[in-house]
């Protein structure tokens, strides 16, 4: 993948609930700090968090595209800044949440069609 694909593949395993799609677009060493705050170092504990967020809150939550920008700073290295909307998102009881804002900001490296994430942040906007 490329890191102008990112945001959607990002996007759409988000919207399915697929945390392992979600830990396949980060390295081996990457990190995630997820939007209920759960921090995750590796794949696999990026996968154990995510399911406990989409057996809760985001069970049924999916993302809308917002803006989003990418540069690239250094050959192998490239920053994504991807502004969804989140919405179907649940409290404690199921009802459903408003719908809010959120960012992922995204450190990829890699090269040619592989790329993948050292670092995802996704946080709500306020």
């Amino acid at each position: 993948m490329t890191p102008d694909e990112f945001p959607r593949a990002f996007a759409t395993a988000f919207g399915s609930q697929d945390a392992a799609a979600l830990a396949a677009l980060m390295t081996e060493t990457g990190s995630l700090a997820s939007l209920t705050g759960q921090w995750a170092e590796g794949p696999a504990a990026a996968r154990t968090a995510l399911e406990a967020e989409f057996g809760g809150t985001f069970a049924r939550a999916r993302l809308v595209s917002g803006k989003g920008t990418l540069s690239l700073p250094a050959p192998g290295v490239a920053l994504l800044r991807q502004r969804f909307v989140v919405t179907g998102a649940m409290d404690e009881t199921g009802a459903e949440l408003p719908r809010f804002g959120a960012m992922l900001v995204a450190v990829l490296t890699g090269s040619a069609a592989d790329w993948r994430a050292e670092s995802l942040t996704f946080s709500a906007l306020g």
